[in-house]
């Protein structure tokens, strides 16, 4: 029979699979275009021809061989059976993977030969089964390079989805937590699981993120980027209204306090709603150490926020419109150094911040083996001699180095306060410590505005829920914290 069919990459989602072997395997080509990958491997048993489909690169070939060819060469089967008994025992008796589905459509078929599944068709039926033996190459586990730890485990999620969910599980062992597969992305499909606590987790907003993840326009997610605006469908603000973590402990924690986390597969960050502004405060060593080590800890981080935002404006306004709040003697060396630099001082600020964020940029891109040298030739030579030829001053270089590691404390705020400090250095050359007051205000404005499904992003602070609050900036006890049981919809109850 001819292998010519109808099927095609447009309509193949419902399509019923025929009959004839033929079809079906002129069908599978016809959507994938007669890609080269497309793996076809017939056989005859007991009188009936059998066809095994997979992707190169996709299914282990050893298991294949173990789990499916060695079975259905060595099957104990009369010399004919009838299509349909030799079907049943394929799906019923033979194969040896755990994770089977019988298939009815082109549409099950391709979504699984696209997850690593080997798919079994049969002359004269009109179904297909597969087994999961995938055998795709992927990055072990390995320690999370964004969110380091002195105290807690060294385990960071991996770009495969499957392991990722293996991390969260072997933490959390209760069948209330649940995953929830979605494929995602109208043309790659891509395949996302929305985890969350059964009890603390409202249905109604599993549905509507749910729904929401269902009809992402982007053709294809490689990132949660891609799938964060389309559901959290925020207003526009410099800070986000979810959060990311590439931690399992950190996820498991947010599981337990009423979050729900999107794992994408082929990325190694876990994407968190809805979000809480202090979490960026928050790590797991806090919750190993003393608590009063962890307040200070805590107090530390804080600032460093204020510094990595306000220093360098807060600088640029005194030194250009409030002189005369210094002391005479600082006020003296800050004459003697801007008189040696030929720029105006927040000119002088804003180079400086840009040459910073050129130079990080340099050394995320380049590889590692040079990515540290090109930091230590900027950092150190390049800012060296910049003073020594009198381009810039020794105070403004010390003050945006400051402000600069202050906001390693946070990374991740990093994008917000790259903007805010620059807008802040501009806000304090032009009016001065009114310009300061006014980015304050108008900072705190847009964190206290913000929501992420009904929770305000300042929960618990704002509005203040007390049952909370001891895990803010101050950390209680652990006799204490374990006993309340707070949830975000908690913070969502004290607002609506």
């Amino acid at each position: 029979m001819s292998e010519e069919t109808d099927i095609n990459t447009n309509n193949y989602e419902t399509a019923p699979l025929p009959l004839p072997l033929d079809e079906k395997i002129g069908g599978i080509r016809a959507v994938f275009g007669g890609s080269s990958d497309l793996l076809i491997k017939r056989a005859r048993i007991a009188g009936n021809d059998i066809v095994i489909a997979g992707l190169e690169g996709m299914i282990s070939n050893s298991d294949t061989s173990r789990m499916i060819m060695v079975p259905l060469m060595n099957a104990p089967l009369p010399d004919r059976l009838p299509p349909e008994e030799l079907f049943g025992y394929i799906s019923k008796k033979m194969l040896l993977s755990l994770d089977t589905a019988i298939l009815t459509t082109y549409g099950d078929i391709i979504s699984r030969l696209m997850s690593g599944f080997a798919v079994i068709m049969t002359d004269g039926v009109g179904k297909a089964v597969c087994a999961g033996i995938q055998g795709f190459s992927a990055r072990g586990i390995s320690e999370p390079s964004s969110e380091g730890s002195i105290t807690a485990a060294h385990e960071g999620f991996t770009e495969a989805i499957h392991t990722n969910i293996s991390l969260v599980r072997r933490r959390i062992r209760s069948p209330l937590l649940q995953f929830r597969l979605i494929k995602i992305g109208t043309v790659g499909k891509t395949e996302a699981a929305l985890v969350y606590m059964n009890d603390r987790v409202p249905h109604k907003l599993i549905r509507r993120i749910s729904s929401r993840l269902k009809s992402l326009p982007p053709e294809t997610v490689l990132g949660y980027g891609s799938a964060e605006p389309f559901i959290v469908r925020s207003r526009p603000s410099l800070f986000s209204a979810a959060s990311t973590s590439e931690r399992p402990d950190v996820v498991c924690a947010r599981l337990i306090g009423g979050r729900i986390c999107l794992l994408i597969d082929g990325t190694p960050y876990a994407l968190i709603v809805p979000a809480v502004f202090s979490d960026n405060f928050q790590t797991v060593d806090d919750y190993n150490f003393k608590p009063y080590y962890a307040a200070f800890i805590r107090i530390i981080r804080y600032c460093a926020f204020i510094f990595s935002i306000f220093l360098p404006g807060v600088y640029v306004a005194v030194a250009m419109h409030h002189r005369e709040i210094l002391r005479s003697e600082l006020l003296l060396n800050l004459a003697c150094a801007e008189m040696t630099s030929p720029l105006p001082v927040a000119s002088e600020a804003l180079i400086i911040l840009l040459f910073y964020e050129i130079i990080r940029e340099a050394g995320i891109r380049l590889p590692k083996s040079i990515g540290g040298a090109v930091s230590l030739i900027g950092g150190l030579i390049l800012g060296d001699a910049a003073v020594s030829a009198g381009m810039i001053t020794d105070p403004m270089l010390l003050v945006c180095a400051i402000s600069v590691t202050a906001a390693f404390v946070i990374p991740s705020l990093n994008q917000p306060v790259s903007i805010l400090r620059l807008l802040c250095v501009a806000a304090g050359g032009v009016f001065g410590l009114f310009g300061i007051s006014l980015a304050a205000v108008m900072i705190t404005a847009d964190v206290c505005s913000l929501e992420s499904f009904g929770v305000p992003v300042t929960s618990p602070l704002s509005p203040f829920t007390p049952a909370a609050a001891g895990d803010i900036i101050l950390r209680e006890s652990m006799d204490k914290l374990t006993v309340r049981g707070m949830t975000v919809e908690k913070y969502r109850g004290a607002d609506i």
